[in-house]
């Protein structure tokens, strides 16, 4: 009997597919932050620029492993499909994770080893799309809308994923092509927000038991609206982006409003995903505002309207799910006790945070501590939630 629970413990990490790539994206989120944190600051410099990582190592390695750990488990699910095999799983698990320390050991020392880690990355990324596809093809269910469009979503992250590539070897190439924002802009538009949008408005109505008929062409309008968005963004068109901003905040609101979701009157396991999904119009409108004060005040607010996205739409989201997600897995019930609950509510004090130091930065405040101060409670989401959920997520441990 010992030796069996003993042979058990050490596999129980790689038993189900959500567990090591949760357990990847969150040591990322930590690490890459870190790094990014410390460059910001002058304590040493890397093999590529400052956005570069931030926004590379940001979408590839920690929201892409996050996205991977939640659709291994839930996208056979919506297509009724066979389980993705261990051994599938762990190889691309595995990949994921030499891809991500090559490309930090290479922004280090040599870029050109960073750049041998960011194609591992999208070689790993080809097979997890390549997956997710033959679930689509093979799936038995009759519906399968949902899921194109997170198909669709997950193929503008290859695309994106080769833009940034493109970005890395245009240094040895020399063309006079700027590949940077149509790279950034794609890949977290079209892939991090799209797909994270496409999962939420499947999921959280159903984990609501909301009965609003759906609108058909729901998710068509706001697929095109962010094509435009990321095509304007990339052109710096920023009346363009005004209108389009204005128009997906509106038209999300009154869609999720005409839901009639709970929200806060649900337990906080499910409160925290109607935050997250009202998060997104009102990025959208906040957006808005901050290019209406770019233009007309002819001065920048430092990527404001993307850390509304990236921090009160995305993180909470992917935190909802991923405590969701862990806890029901593991065979406890989808709960979110005090401690848990003030996690929820701790990202908000971190969108608060980022948001005061770019309207700081806007108005020349020089309280530039806001920076440390905001980098530090993103660390501490992350290290708070891996010591609550990580013995879960590797052990299989009770709460």
């Amino acid at each position: 009997m010992n030796f069996q629970t003993e042979e058990k413990k050490p596999n129980y990490f790689l038993s189900q597919a959500h567990q090591p790539f949760f357990i990847l994206g969150i040591v990322n989120a930590i690490v890459m932050m870190l790094i990014f944190a410390l460059y910001y600051k002058g304590l040493f410099t890397l093999t590529t620029e400052s956005l570069n990582f931030h926004v590379y190592s940001f979408i590839f390695t920690v929201f892409t492993n996050l996205f991977t750990g939640f659709l291994f488990t839930t996208f056979p699910r919506f297509n009724h499909s066979e389980v993705i095999s261990k051994k599938y799983y762990t190889n691309i698990f595995y990949s994921s994770a030499l891809g991500s320390i090559v490309f930090v050991a290479g922004s280090f020392v040599s870029h050109a080893l960073m750049l041998g880690g960011m194609v591992i990355l999208f070689l790993s990324q080809i097979f997890i799309v390549l997956k997710l596809q033959e679930i689509y093809l093979t799936g038995k269910t009759s519906d399968k809308k949902d899921s194109f469009w997170i198909l669709t979503a997950l193929y503008f992250g290859l695309l994106g994923h080769i833009l940034f590539i493109g970005v890395e070897l245009n240094r040895y190439i020399g063309l006079q092509i700027d590949l940077l924002s149509v790279a950034l802009n794609i890949s977290f538009y079209m892939y991090l927000i799209f797909l994270t949008f496409s999962v939420a408005q499947r999921m959280i109505p159903f984990f609501s038991h909301s009965f609003a008929v759906k609108n058909e062409n729901f998710v068509k309008i706001i697929f095109v609206l962010f094509l435009l968005k990321s095509i304007f963004s990339a052109l710096d068109f920023k009346i363009a982006e005004i209108i389009l901003d204005l128009l997906l905040g509106l038209y999300l609101l009154v869609e999720f409003l005409r839901w009639k979701l709970p929200l806060l009157s649900s337990p906080p396991i499910l409160w925290v995903l109607h935050l997250a999904l009202f998060w997104l119009p009102a990025a959208f409108l906040l957006s808005a505002i901050s290019l209406s004060v770019e233009l007309f005040l002819d001065t920048s607010f430092y990527f404001l309207n993307v850390h509304l996205l990236a921090i009160g739409f995305l993180t909470t989201v992917l935190i909802g799910f991923g405590t969701r997600v862990t806890l029901g897995h593991s065979g406890q019930t989808p709960h979110a006790d005090k401690f848990t609950t003030g996690i929820f509510w701790f990202i908000q004090v971190v969108v608060i945070l980022r948001v005061l130091y770019s309207i700081n930065l806007t108005f020349g405040w020089g309280l530039n501590f806001l920076f440390d101060i905001s980098f530090t409670a993103w660390l501490v989401l992350f290290l708070v939630w891996a010591l609550r959920y990580g013995k879960v997520l590797v052990f299989g441990s009770k709460l």
